[in-house]
């Protein structure tokens, strides 16, 4: 396990050694209740399949990093994006990455790249989030009714030094009434990088509007939309979204050397 001090906290991470020096390095914001571990075998694969560097990390309380010590507020994935990643980046001197975010790293990439546009060279999200929808406030709500009637304490403790910490802070902040209002359309027209969002038709927290309504707010975006596939892509349809990804930053890589 491996440690970058930023801002004074311990975030843990791993990083992935390039075997392509003509590639940009690929950063992975994780989702919601995610961590380094809870991505599995997943960013090895993309590193493989694309011969990128790659970084994995954890934010703060989750994973085996410093914990979250003050609860979230309505702008959390803001801090996190404006605040947190640019230290992290700069700490392991990481320029103008391709960064893929799931769910909560998805709207993670999404502010980043709109407010930091040069520092940026591709955005993947997978089944992101622009605004809140009640289809995700449901989810949220029954995800809160089977974590204290099962065994999902156990399992996300495989994954966390504080797995009921990591659940909460993500339940209660988007069940509070003040996250209702909780919008980012109207950042993304500023995202000035090619844009790859991927969504699962079947996915439990989330309409197609999510993805649809980058489409009409960034210029250059392709959109994969997905059969048999819930809220998690990468696991549901691995293969597809690595053949994704691998044309995507192709295409990257081809551009900048042109």
């Amino acid at each position: 396990m491996v440690f970058v001090e930023v801002d004074g906290q311990q975030l843990e991470y791993l990083l992935i050694p390039a075997q392509r020096t003509d590639r940009p390095t690929l950063v992975f914001l994780h989702e919601g209740l995610g961590s380094v571990a809870l991505w599995r075998d997943f960013p090895a694969q993309v590193a493989q399949a694309t011969g990128c560097r790659t970084l994995i990390w954890s934010r703060l309380g989750h994973g085996y990093s410093a914990p979250l010590l003050v609860p979230r507020s309505p702008r959390y994935l803001h801090e996190e994006a404006q605040q947190r990643l640019p230290p992290l980046l700069a700490a392991l001197a990481i320029e103008r990455p391709v960064l893929i975010g799931h769910s909560d790293g998805g709207s993670i990439a999404l502010i980043y790249a709109a407010a930091l546009p040069e520092r940026v060279a591709g955005v993947v999200v997978l089944a992101p989030h622009e605004f809140v929808e009640e289809k995700a406030l449901d989810g949220i709500a029954r995800a809160g009714q089977s974590y204290v009637n099962s065994d999902w304490p156990q399992r996300l403790g495989r994954y966390h030094r504080d797995p009921n910490s990591v659940f909460r802070a993500w339940h209660d902040i988007w069940l509070a009434p003040e996250f209702r209002s909780w919008d980012i359309t109207a950042c993304l027209p500023a995202i000035a990088c090619p844009l790859l969002a991927i969504q699962g038709e079947d996915d439990e927290f989330a309409t197609m509007r999510q993805i649809e309504c980058i489409a009409e707010a960034v210029t250059d975006v392709d959109l994969l939309r997905l059969a048999d596939c819930r809220h998690s892509p990468h696991r549901d349809q691995p293969q597809a979204v690595v053949e994704a990804i691998v044309r995507f930053v192709d295409r990257l890589a081809m551009e900048a050397h042109a």
